[in-house]
């Protein structure tokens, strides 16, 4: 896991160790690939921050009043684009990816295969993010984790809230002798019914959608075209 080396001490002057931590658990949730930490990032932030505010305090006449202003944007924007937005958009595809994993890995469970067996046939079976995660977790097991310890520690990286409780749900019924098989049907009939109803509520936001887009469009080619006659005429 990715964390933190007090030997970049700039972020710990500046931060308190509860905002590192705060956007150590957000980077995270950027997945394996991700190799910055939050004191990498934390540290770019606020040098490019200071160095906007110097060029814009140089370059323009105004840069009194535009480098303080644009400084304090860029300062606060700048997780939500770089982290935020990213956790948002792998979360969807987190999500996306879910249904299929789950379902190959109960047809596994069905062939009377132990969790762990299962979860190595699917992932190894299966080229998404999601397998990608339960391939770090099946690796960390082979150097001494527990299976349910790996299982939960890749929460950490996942931050789809549907996904971590599937996981939570699995290692539960592993621990305590529940069938998986039963419990992973329930799961997938979950995640088939919460994605209906996401598509549900997609289609009902197109009317709206386009009543916006008539509103802020049509209508006023519409009324161009009935009173251009009588603007001509006017003209005229």
């Amino acid at each position: 896991m990715k964390r933190n080396s007090k030997n970049l001490n700039l972020a710990y002057k500046i931060y308190s160790t509860e905002t590192i931590n705060k956007y150590q658990k957000k980077i995270d949730l950027l997945g394996y690939k991700d190799t910055y930490n939050a004191v990498i990032f934390l540290n770019i932030r606020f040098l490019t921050t200071i160095l906007i505010f110097f060029m814009i305090l140089y370059i323009s006449k105004l840069g009194y009043i535009t480098a303080p202003l644009i400084s304090i944007i860029y300062f606060n924007v700048l997780p939500k684009i770089v982290i935020d937005k990213k956790v948002a958009a792998r979360s969807e595809k987190l999500d996306n990816d879910a249904m299929y994993f789950f379902e190959v890995l109960t047809l596994s469970l069905e062939t009377g295969r132990n969790l762990k067996t299962a979860l190595e046939i699917t992932s190894n079976s299966i080229d998404s993010e999601l397998s990608y995660e339960f391939r770090q977790a099946l690796r960390e097991v082979k150097y001494g984790k527990s299976l349910t310890e790996a299982l939960v520690s890749i929460q950490q990286n996942i931050p789809s809230e549907t996904i971590n409780n599937t996981i939570l749900t699995l290692t539960q019924a592993d621990v305590f002798g529940n069938s998986v098989v039963d419990t992973m049907y329930n799961q997938i009939d979950y995640l088939r019914e919460k994605k209906k109803l996401e598509v549900k509520a997609s289609i009902s936001k197109v009317p709206i959608k386009i009543s916006v887009i008539s509103v802020l469009f049509f209508v006023p080619l519409i009324l161009l075209l009935i009173l251009s006659p009588i603007l001509i005429s006017y003209l005229k």
